[in-house]
This record gives structure tokens, C-alpha cells and sequence, in this order.
């Protein structure tokens, strides 16, 4: 019991983290290792954070997040670069959390019987 609140604790400070450093970083142009930072956080929360009652909304809020910051993102570049690029850092963090999630999702559907 206490190693799962302690999986949980992690998950849930790797998504604090990598939202606080998605929302600076935007205010720098992306380098490779804030991006490996994010990717890699992105990666945590997607293994830890994310349990199987929650994997629906997850996705669904994901998903949009990914679609709507884009297109978000390209509108408001003509207005602010810094929003710009705080939109194509929580992609770049969101998007690894998705993919593992999804794929988790994939998993337990085709293991069900």
C-alpha cells in the first residue's frame, strides 16, 4: 500500500514539474534537453499517473489539449511568440503521457477476453 501512494506521490510531482517547466520553457526557444526533460516527464506520468478508471478521460483531455493548443498555437503565433511556444512545450510534454496511455489502453482491450 505505501509503494503505491509512493508511485502515486512521484506521478503526480512529475506532472507538476513538467507543466511548470513547459509553461518557462516557452519563454526561451526549445533546446534538446529541456526537451528530453519534458519527454521524459511526459513518460513518467503516462507510466505512474495514469490508472485504468482514468485512462478515458485522460485521453480525451489529452487529445484535445494536443489539438487545441496547435491550432491555438499557430493562431496566437502571429499575436505572441512566448504563448506560442509555451503551446509546443506542453505538446512536447502531454504527448509522451498520451502515447503510453493509449497504448496501455490498447494492451488491457486486446488482453481482455
Amino acid at each position: 500500500m505505501k509503494e503505491s501512494k509512493t508511485v502515486q506521490l512521484i506521478g503526480s510531482w512529475a506532472f507538476l514539474v513538467g507543466i511548470i517547466i513547459a509553461i518557462v520553457a516557452g519563454f526561451w526557444d526549445l533546446n534538446p534537453v529541456v526537451t528530453s526533460i519534458l519527454v521524459a516527464l511526459g513518460l513518467i506520468v503516462g507510466f505512474l499517473n495514469v490508472t485504468g478508471k482514468e485512462t478515458t478521460p485522460f485521453l480525451l483531455a489529452t487529445v484535445s489539449l494536443v489539438i487545441v493548443a496547435d491550432f491555438g498555437g499557430r493562431t496566437l503565433a502571429e499575436v505572441s511568440v512566448v504563448l506560442a511556444r509555451i503551446f509546443k512545450t506542453m505538446i512536447v510534454f502531454v504527448v509522451p503521457a498520451t502515447i503510453i496511455v493509449a497504448l496501455k489502453a490498447v494492451y488491457a482491450l486486446a488482453s481482455d477476453e
